[in-house]
């Protein structure tokens, strides 16, 4: 069976990282509360991709989404998450975002467009128990990342499952239009 995904730097050192492209999916957690952020980045045509002393540098271009997972007890829902403190903070205003409430009043923000970065990127090194894993760019690469998404909403951002699976739709909706491929 063919690997779908795995720890972004793990791939790297053992030389497993796809050059002809791929999902980057990295997740923030919150050390007090449930708010988490999740970027998928979509990449292809790779140049070269190097280690620095910030995390890995990719040389192509990018289209990066957002994912705001926002508690019901998050004391600053009324800011626009680009003005939110560096713990809190996407690089979007609310218009950006497709917002979905949950059951219980979690609120799950996705990017409606890619972000599209150009020429390179990097993903930072992950700290504490946040990570970032590639998902290969496999025929039922979109299945195995709706499973992630289900799981992880549920799971580590407090969502509930029928809504997790609600959610995840959206995400995957935005992911099939990257127009990367």
């Amino acid at each position: 069976m063919a690997i779908k995904a795995l720890d972004l730097f793990q791939a790297f050192k053992e030389e497993k990282l796809p050059k002809d492209g791929g999902y980057i999916v990295s997740a923030f957690f919150n050390e007090k509360s449930k708010y988490t952020i999740y970027e998928i980045v979509a990449y292809s045509g790779v140049k070269s991709i190097y280690a620095t002393e910030e995390g890995l540098t990719f040389q192509t271009d990018g289209n990066k989404l957002f994912i705001l997972v926002e508690p019901s007890t998050y004391s600053k829902k009324y800011e626009e998450p680009y003005l939110r403190d560096m713990k809190h903070q996407i690089s979007q205003r609310f218009s950006e975002l497709e917002i979905f409430t949950s059951s219980n009043q979690t609120k799950v923000m996705v990017s409606k467009k890619a972000v599209i970065t150009y020429s390179a990127f990097t993903i930072m090194n992950p700290t504490g128990v946040n990570f970032s894993l590639i998902f290969y760019n496999l025929p039922d690469v979109l299945n195995t990342m709706q499973t992630f998404f289900t799981h992880s909403l549920n799971k580590e951002a407090g969502v509930p499952k029928s809504d997790a699976r609600k959610a995840t739709l959206k995400i995957i909706d935005a992911v099939n239009n990257f127009g990367i491929w």
